[in-house]
């Protein structure tokens, strides 16, 4: 773990934090932290042990004692893989991240074999929802929403509404190129109106750094433009690869891992010829895909 990448804790509100690793990119994700006079609550983990274990310190020296409860926004290892070092806490998530993790295992690290994760234990939410779930700290309140199918089929938002703060999970990227090919793209964008609707004030993306509500234009934008290349690429008979090779990054070549648009297209070809959203894509077939439009596996610093 480079210092440059290395997570820190910033307070947002009153007794929240928002932990960012930069730069964002790939398993470079974001967590949270509602400390309460009594209790606190982690919102999500990270990808690695090393990773974990220096969360697990940064929230014993903040809060003082070790979370209650660990939300997990949705399965994927990066935010899931460092749910183990907190063996105190439940583990809490909608019942599809429940059934999600239990399926992928560690499949994450057969991706980049040149990571050191570390010696993992996969622990999955023990505790789940089905539409949302209330959690109470002291005073706190957090509100667990399920949206989508969008980033996943089983994405957790987390809202508190005294502070108007909103974890969202990689439903929102803040600088990073947004990744639906698990969720759907119409469905990304009805969640994008969802959380428009509680009119945060502060919004700590699932990576990249914390920002505001302008934080969703940046993602709705992107997903729009993928609809209109999916029909366009249908019309002129193109696959998913070709379109994006013709249309490369366009106005959102600033975001990280712009190589996404592949599997993003995919997904975005698939509704558009009828499938629902959710509806499940060969996932390793697209990260080749990604990978040969790339020039090569996307780095990931975790």
């Amino acid at each position: 773990m480079s210092a440059a990448t290395a997570g820190r804790f910033s307070e947002v509100a009153d007794g929240v934090h928002a932990y960012v690793q930069p730069d964002g990119g790939w398993c470079l994700n974001n967590a949270g932290l509602l400390v309460a006079d009594d209790a606190c609550l982690l919102i999500d983990t990270v990808a690695t042990e090393a990773r974990a274990r220096r969360l697990r310190e940064q929230v014993l020296r903040l809060a003082g004692r070790a979370p209650r409860f660990v939300v997990n926004t949705h399965f994927h290892g990066d935010h899931t893989f460092g749910n183990f070092v907190f063996p105190e806490a439940t583990v809490v998530g909608h019942e599809r991240a429940r059934q999600d993790a239990a399926a992928a295992g560690t499949h994450l690290t057969g991706l980049w074999p040149d990571v050191c994760w570390g010696e993992l234990e996969i622990v999955v939410p023990a505790l789940t929802y089905r539409d949302r779930m209330e959690l109470h700290l002291g005073d706190h309140r957090a509100r667990l929403l399920h949206v989508g199918p969008a980033h996943t089929t089983g994405d957790t938002v987390v809202w508190l509404p005294g502070p108007r703060v909103l974890f969202t999970g990689d439903v929102v990227m803040a600088g990073v190129t947004p990744f639906c090919p698990m969720g759907s793209v119409s469905g990304s964008l009805h969640a994008l109106a969802q959380l428009r609707a509680l009119d945060a004030v502060t919004v700590v993306p699932g990576h990249g750094p914390v920002g505001g509500p302008e934080l969703f234009d940046t993602d709705e934008g992107y997903l729009r433009r993928l609809q209109r290349l999916a029909a366009d690429g249908i019309a002129a008979g193109l696959t998913p690869l070709e379109t994006a090779r013709e249309a490369g990054p366009g106005p959102y070549a600033e975001l990280l891992d712009a190589e996404r648009l592949v599997p993003n297209l995919h997904r975005a070809y698939a509704e558009a010829l009828g499938a629902a959203p959710g509806d499940p894509l060969d996932i390793p077939a697209l990260f080749r895909e990604m990978a040969e439009h790339h020039g090569g596996l996307p780095a990931c610093r975790a």
